[in-house]
């Protein structure tokens, strides 16, 4: 029996499995080019006809077809116990994925643009809770960010879920991840101190709230950044290869105010203003000079009307040059710090160096004697180069213990102890910038059991006694010693300047000085708590005094200790330890 198709049935014909009424066609089949007789009746393996409920006032959506009808498009058919199978087979898949995308404290975010840094991930973040590590992962444009509880990550990704989450305007995925944790090891470490500086910046000027909250209102994206002991040139460029490291930058304004070199930067965000003031706040540019000091700005906006070595909009690269005659930025000379010949760029070591140290790469020593080179007036902008000491032992000072305690930082040309004063000393260094190297180190540190104050003296120079005037040798010239240390410029000594440590470096030992003459030596100064002879050079060794104070009593009575017929030992302060 044949059933004829009408196409002007207004509503749907359904009928139950348990009724027996004559089969239908299948209605997909009409598209179909003259079908045969047989083509068009459904089989029923009971030997009951069954009619598919078919909705012609309406149409439905590929999921209502699948999970309710057991039709399926391209004219194939099949039966009720085959379209049961497969909603049992969706329901597994779906109980599989959960299980696989469970909730996590730690959140998975992909699809990132190729310059996000960590402030930006820590941005979307803030509004949902305490974080408490992030990672990213550059090179596969993906990001993991890990909360103190599975709450907060909740939030997050049901947030984002229902409004997609953006950075630097292109559309991000943000989901569970599958690590219940993050672990970071120490190759990583310079990663590590930037997420966590990112952390820090929102943990101290975020506020956990609705998403959009970003900062305090007391917060701006604009840094007010002002350099001190400036020794060497300070430029827009450098600034912006500094902090441009944190976030992107908008523009940038300097200027110098009561001769003070200044600069007003500002972010795209709080956030990544934050964190580069957490940062960079009281580093130095370079070794012992060039300190940052940072703080917020009152301004909302920056308005820079050229782009120059003054100023920059990186948002409007259009703007004009302006008049070139206007006061040039904070230079000492040259008018951009690339154009000292052979000397390295700042930062150069920001990559290469683990955590945030003092400073940002360069060492301070090869720009000066690129300034030298040059002929940069350092004493006109960097101050004078000699140094005033006090709160001195009157008891144990002399000119020669200055001279071997300060020269560590530097070549003493001139040491004069004050008559009336002996427990303060003036102190003439080679430059100003050595200068500042002893007043960075040795200022407040404890010699012969007292804190000395070192600081900038008001004098150019130290005025050697007229002959036949007394002095009681109390004012010594050391201009020709052969004991300097930075006679040779681009020496070893010039990169190895560290702050005074407990732990002493020994150089030009002679072979046949044993372990327990250097020891017997250093006992006298106080208790020697280990010792080492390089492995691979048995001329040089380490020794650790039990405190800072016996390792600085030690230096400056065992610099220069004749050990042998022509072999004088070399003592100076290691980073390393034993």
């Amino acid at each position: 029996m044949y059933v004829c198709w009408n196409p002007y049935v207004q509503q749907p014909t359904y009928v139950l499995p348990t009724q027996q009424p004559s089969p239908l066609p299948n209605p997909l089949a009409a598209v179909t080019p003259t079908p045969t007789p047989q083509e068009l009746l459904v089989s029923v393996p009971t030997q009951q006809p069954v009619i598919a409920p078919v909705t012609l006032s309406r149409k439905r959506g590929s999921e209502e077809l699948m999970s309710h009808s057991p039709m399926v498009t391209n004219g194939s058919g099949m039966s009720p116990q085959h379209g049961q199978n497969l909603e049992l087979n969706n329901e597994a898949k779906k109980v599989k994925l959960d299980q696989a995308n469970g909730t996590s404290r730690v959140v998975h975010i992909r699809s990132l643009p190729v310059d996000s840094m960590e402030t930006d991930i820590v941005q979307l973040g803030m509004p949902f809770g305490k974080m408490t590590n992030v990672l990213l992962l550059k090179q596969k444009n993906q990001a993991f960010l890990e909360f103190s509880d599975e709450s907060s990550a909740s939030n997050m990704v049901s947030y984002y879920q229902n409004c997609p989450a953006q950075i630097r305007m292109k559309p991000c995925y943000v989901q569970f991840s599958n690590h219940k944790e993050l672990k970071t090891d120490a190759s990583h470490a310079l990663q590590n101190a930037t997420a966590q500086a990112a952390l820090q910046a929102a943990h101290v000027g975020g506020v956990m709230g609705s998403p959009g909250s970003c900062g305090t209102d007391d917060q701006t994206t604009i840094l007010r950044v002002i350099v001190d002991n400036v020794l060497y040139p300070v430029t827009l460029d450098v600034l912006h290869q500094l902090f441009q490291r944190f976030g992107k930058i908008l523009k940038i304004i300097t200027f110098t105010k009561n001769n003070t070199f200044q600069a007003l930067i500002q972010f795209s965000d709080t956030i990544s203003a934050n964190t580069a003031k957490v940062t960079l706040d009281g580093q130095n540019i370079y070794n012992g000079c060039n300190t940052l000091k940072i703080d917020y700005s009152k301004l909302t906006n920056l308005n820079v009307k050229y782009n120059n070595e003054k100023s920059r909009d990186f948002t409007r690269p259009d703007l004009p040059s302006g008049d070139h005659g206007f006061e040039q930025p904070f230079h000492l000379s040259a008018p951009s710090f690339g154009g000292l010949a052979g000397s390295p760029m700042p930062l150069a070591g920001y990559g290469a160096h683990h955590g945030f140290g003092g400073n940002f790469g360069l060492p301070a020593s090869a720009a000066a004697l690129n300034a030298a080179r040059l002929g940069l007036p350092l004493t006109a902008q960097a101050g004078s180069s000699v140094i005033l000491v006090s709160n001195l032992d009157e008891q144990m000072v002399t000119p020669d213990a200055l001279f071997t305690l300060f020269g560590v930082y530097g070549d003493v040309h001139r040491v004069k102890i004050l008559f009336n004063k002996k427990d303060n000393a003036l102190i003439q260094m080679a430059d100003p910038h050595q200068a500042q190297l002893a007043i960075t180190y040795l200022d407040k540190v404890k010699v012969w059991g007292k804190p000395i104050r070192v600081a900038q003296s008001k004098h150019s120079l130290v005025q050697m006694p007229k002959e036949g005037q007394p002095d009681a040798g109390l004012t010594k010239d050391f201009t020709t010693s052969p004991l300097h240390r930075f006679k040779r410029p681009g020496s070893k000594n010039c990169q190895n300047i560290f702050p005074p440590s407990s732990v002493l470096h020994l150089s030009n030992i002679p072979p046949s000085v044993t372990e327990e003459e250097i020891t017997e030596l250093f006992t006298k100064q106080g208790t020697v708590k280990a010792f080492k002879f390089f492995p691979k050079d048995r001329k040089m060794a380490l020794i650790q005094m039990a405190s800072l104070d016996e390792a600085i009593n030690s230096l400056i009575a065992a610099h220069n200790y004749q050990l042998g017929e022509n072999s004088h030992l070399r003592v100076s302060f290691s980073k390393s330890t034993i």
